[in-house]
C-alpha cells in the first residue's frame, strides 16, 4: 500500500522477471502433494449472506500451529525448486547482473554530501559522506546492524545545520521502527532510542528536538497484525524520556488514521497533514515564530490532496488537486490560508503534476502518457525552461535546499539503466554524475508504447520491452506486470531482473491500469470501489492485446503484481484462469471481506470500500475477492504465492488463506506453491541475498512451467 512518509529517500528496488525461448523436451513434472490444511466451521453473515471462512486460524501468524504450516509449505516449495535443473544457473546469472556498484542520488546536509552506495552484492546499501575536496567515509553501515542483515536503515533526517541526525531502523522489514539520534561530527549517540514508531518522518526544530508520528502499539501477540487506528504527532525534546514526549496532534481530540508532520526549510511553520484513508487529507499549519500560536486549519476536509512544497516568508506554496484533478500550485498568505484566498501560480494541465522546490525555483514534474517531462519556474510562476532529459523515461529528484546552486536527479527507463545527473539551476544544464555499471547493452533492446482497448472502450497504455529482432510467433515467454490502485503511477524503470528475461528473448510488459495515477484523479477513481472491476478488465485486455499481436500466447504468459498488484493477479487468475500459464501474486490483499481488520488496512477503504459499508459493496467485494472467487475443480495457472512473516502492511494471512484455498480447489495439474520468507516484510529493506533467492525461484518456476529451457549467458 501507499506509505505515509516525509521525504522519500531513493531506495534501490528490485522488481521483475526471467525466462527463454527454446523448448525443454520430455520434462516430467512431479505430482504435487501439499501439506494438509485443516478446515474449521467458521461462518460470517453479511447482509443475509452466509460466508464460510475455514482457514481463519491462519490469521494468527504467531501461533505454533500456523508456524508448523509455514514450515511444511516452505519445505514443499523448496523441494520443488530444487528439482528444477537450471534454477542455480538462473541464480548465478542474477548474482552476476546485480554485482555492480550502485549509487543513490546525493543530498547535502551541513558541510557534507551524503549518498548511499552498494559495492555490488552487499545486503544493505551503505551511507557515505564526503566534504568538498575530501575523501568519502562510511557514515552508517546497515550491514552491521544485525548478523543476518535483515535490520535495515529505513530513513534518516538531519537538523538544519547538519550537526545532528535521527535515523530509523526496521527489523525484519517491519513498518515499526526504532529511532536513534546521533551527533554527526563524532557519531556519538544522544539519549535513548525511541521505540514503536510507525509511518513517520522526522522533522527537526533546531537542534532541540523533533516531531514524529506513531500509533499505540497493538497488544502483545498481535504487534504485526493488530489494527493500528489512530496516528499521533509527538514532539521529542532531546535529553528527555520518550514517555514525556508532548502530543501535538491526533489522539482522542482529533482522531485520524494517518498523520504526518514537517517543517518549512526556514523552520517557521510546522505543517501537519491528516487523513483517514490513502486519498485526501486535511492540512494544518502552526507559526513557530509566535509563542503559543494555535494550529491553524488550512483545509478542513478529506476530499482532495494537498501539501505545502515551499514558503517565502509568510507566503506559502501549496500543491493541491482541489478544483484541479490533475494538480496545480497555488500561493496564499499564512495569515489567512483558507482555499478562498488561494491564487493560482502553476495552473492545471491535461497531464498529472508533481511539483518540487530547490535553489529558489519550482519544478513541475508531469506524467505524459506514463513518461516524465520537467519544467522549471521561478517563484513568481514565470516559466523558465523545460529540462532536457536523455529520452523517454522517468526523472526523479529536482529538489534541494533554497541556497543550493545545483541539485541531483536520476533518470531511468526500461532500457536505460538508472543514471544520476547533476543539474545547474541557473543555466539549466545537466551533466552526467554517475553512470550505471550494470552488464547491459541498451542498443540491443527497445521499448514500445501501445494503446489498447479495454472492455468498456477505454484506451489504456502498455509499454512492451524486448530484444531487437525477436520473432513474433506467440512463443515468447512474457511477463505482464500491473498495479492499478491508490493513485500510484507506474513509470518506466530499469530492473536487473528484467535484463535476465530480455536476454533470453523474453518480453516484459507493463500496463498502466485504471486505479493508478497516470491520468489524474479521474483515472484513479475509475478503478476504485464499485468500479474496481475496470482494473481487472484493463489487465485482461492487456493480456489479450499481447496475444493478438503474437508477442506471446496463453501458454507463455505470466502475470505478476505485488500488494494491491497481488490482489490484481489473484482476482484476474480467478476470473480468467485459462488465459495465463503462470501467476505470481506477491504480498497480496487477497481476502477483501476482512482486509480492513488488520494493521492499517482500514485506511485502504477509499480504494476498496469495505464489506461492512452496505449490501451492494459487500456483494461487489465478495464477487471478486480472490480467496472467495476461486472455484473447486477449475484448472488454474501454475501459481507461486510469495509473502513474508514480518509483513505488517499486508499481513501474510491473506496469502496463507489464498494458497490453502487454491491448493484445495486446483482442478488441473499445475502446481500451487507458497514461499514465506522469514525475517522479511512487505519489501522495503530486503537484503540482496534474499531478493536474489526470491527472484531466482520465481523465474525458474515460470520457465519450468512454460516447458522452456534456460540458455547459459556468457
Amino acid at each position: 500500500m501507499k506509505p505515509i512518509t516525509r521525504k522519500g529517500l531513493l531506495l534501490l528496488a528490485i522488481l521483475s522477471p526471467i525466462m527463454a525461448d527454446a523448448q525443454l523436451k520430455n520434462t516430467q513434472k512431479p505430482v504435487m502433494t501439499y501439506p494438509e490444511t485443516k478446515k474449521e466451521d467458521i461462518k460470517d453473515n453479511y447482509f443475509g449472506t452466509e460466508v464460510v471462512d475455514p482457514y481463519r486460524w491462519l490469521e494468527d501468524d504467531r501461533s505454533e500451529e500456523t508456524k508448523a504450516w509455514v514450515i511444511a509449505q516452505n519445505a514443499v516449495s523448496q523441494k520443488y525448486m530444487a528439482q528444477i535443473p537450471y534454477r542455480n544457473q538462473i541464480k548465478t546469472r542474477l548474482t552476476h547482473l546485480m554485482n555492480y556498484e550502485k549509487y543513490s542520488q546525493p543530498f547535502k546536509e551541513g558541510p557534507y554530501t551524503y549518498y548511499y552506495k552498494n559495492t555490488g552484492l552487499q545486503n544493505q546499501s551503505v551511507l557515505y559522506r564526503q566534504k568538498e575536496g575530501g575523501e568519502p567515509e562510511i557514515f552508517l553501515d546497515p550491514n552491521t546492524f544485525s548478523k543476518d542483515a535483515t535490520t535495515s536503515l529505513a530513513s534518516i533526517d538531519f537538523s538544519k545545520d547538519g550537526s545532528i541526525c535521527a535515523y530509523q531502523l526496521s527489523a525484519g522489514g517491519s513498518d515499526w521502527t526504532t529511532v536513534v539520534v546521533m551527533k554527526t561530527a563524532d557519531k556519538t549517540i544522544v539519549g535513548d532510542a525511541l521505540v514503536d514508531v510507525k509511518f513517520s518522518g522526522i522533522a527537526w526544530q533546531g537542534n532541540e528536538g523533533f516531531y514524529y508520528s506513531s500509533y499505540d502499539k497493538p497488544k502483545e501477540g498481535s504487534q504485526l497484525s493488530g489494527l493500528t487506528q489512530y496516528h499521533k504527532v509527538y514532539f521529542h525534546k532531546l535529553g528527555t524520556d520518550q514517555k514525556d514526549d508532548v502530543l501535538i496532534f491526533g489522539g482522542e481530540k482529533t482522531p485520524r488514521r494517518y498523520v504526518g508532520a514537517d517543517l518549512t526549510e526556514d523552520e517557521r511553520y510546522l505543517i501537519i497533514s491528516a487523513a483517514n484513508t490513502t486519498s485526501g487529507n486535511e492540512l494544518y499549519i502552526k507559526d513557530l515564530n509566535k509563542p503559543n500560536s494555535a494550529i491553524v486549519n488550512v483545509v478542513d476536509n478529506f476530499d482532495q490532496n494537498h501539501s505545502i512544497i515551499d514558503n517565502e516568508g509568510s507566503k506559502l506554496y501549496i500543491y493541491t488537486n482541489l478544483k484541479a484533478p490533475n494538480g496545480r500550485v497555488v500561493t496564499v498568505d499564512a495569515a489567512d490560508p483558507r482555499p478562498a484566498n488561494w491564487k493560482v501560480l502553476i495552473k492545471e494541465t491535461k497531464n498529472v503534476l508533481t511539483p518540487s522546490a530547490g535553489g529558489g525555483k519550482l519544478f513541475a514534474n508531469y506524467i505524459v502518457d506514463a513518461v516524465t517531462k520537467v519544467f522549471q519556474y521561478d517563484r513568481g510562476g514565470k516559466f523558465e525552461h523545460e529540462i532536457e532529459l536523455p529520452g523517454l523515461g522517468t526523472a526523479i529528484g529536482f529538489s534541494s535546499k533554497e541556497k543550493e546552486k545545483e541539485l541531483f536527479y536520476t533518470f531511468t527507463s526500461y532500457v536505460y539503466p538508472t543514471t544520476i545527473f547533476k543539474y545547474d539551476i541557473s543555466t539549466g544544464k545537466s551533466t552526467l554524475y554517475k553512470k550505471s555499471g550494470v552488464d547491459f547493452d541498451p542498443l540491443k533492446y527497445e521499448s514500445q508504447q501501445f494503446f489498447y482497448t479495454s472492455k468498456d472502450g477505454t484506451k489504456v497504455p502498455v509499454i512492451v520491452t524486448y530484444r531487437k529482432g525477436i520473432e513474433l510467433d506467440g512463443k515468447n515467454a512474457t511477463v505482464l506486470y500491473g498495479y492499478g490502485g491508490f493513485n500510484i503511477s507506474l513509470t518506466p524503470a530499469f530492473s536487473t531482473s528484467v535484463v535476465a528475461l530480455l536476454e533470453q528473448g523474453g518480453i516484459y510488459a507493463v500496463a498502466n491500469l485504471r486505479g493508478g495515477g497516470e491520468y489524474g484523479e479521474a483515472w484513479h477513481v475509475g478503478g476504485t470501489k464499485l468500479q474496481k472491476q475496470n482494473v481487472f478488465d484493463d489487465f485482461i485486455a492487456a493480456a489479450e492485446f499481447l496475444i493478438a499481436k503474437k508477442y506471446t500466447s496463453k501458454d507463455y504468459l505470466a502475470i505478476m503484481g505485488g500488494s494491491n498488484g497481488g490482489l490484481l493477479v489473484g482476482a484476474v487468475m480467478a476470473q480468467r484462469p485459462e488465459l495465463f500459464k503462470v501467476a505470481f501474486p506477491a504480498v497480496g490483499v487477497l481476502d477483501m471481506l476482512r482486509y480492513h481488520k488488520f494493521t492499517s488496512g482500514a485506511g485502504w477503504a477509499y480504494d476498496y470500500g469495505t464489506s461492512e459499508d452496505n449490501k451492494a459493496m459487500f456483494e461487489y467485494l465478495y464477487k471478486y475477492s480472490p480467496v472467495h472467487a476461486l472455484k473447486l475443480g477449475v484448472s488454474y495457472p501454475a501459481t507461486l504465492v510469495t509473502t513474508a512473516d514480518h509483513d505488517d502492511r499486508v499481513v501474510p494471512a491473506h496469502s496463507f488463506k489464498f494458497a490453502a484455498t487454491l491448493q484445495k480447489d486446483q482442478g488441473g495439474k499445475a502446481p500451487v506453491l507458497i514461499s514465506i520468507q522469514t525475517n522479511a516484510g512487505h519489501g522495503a529493506g530486503k537484503p540482496t541475498d534474499k531478493a536474489i533467492e526470491e527472484i531466482a525461484d520465481k523465474w525458474a518456476f515460470m520457465f519450468y512451467n512454460m516447458g522452456l529451457t534456460y540458455k547459459t549467458v556468457e
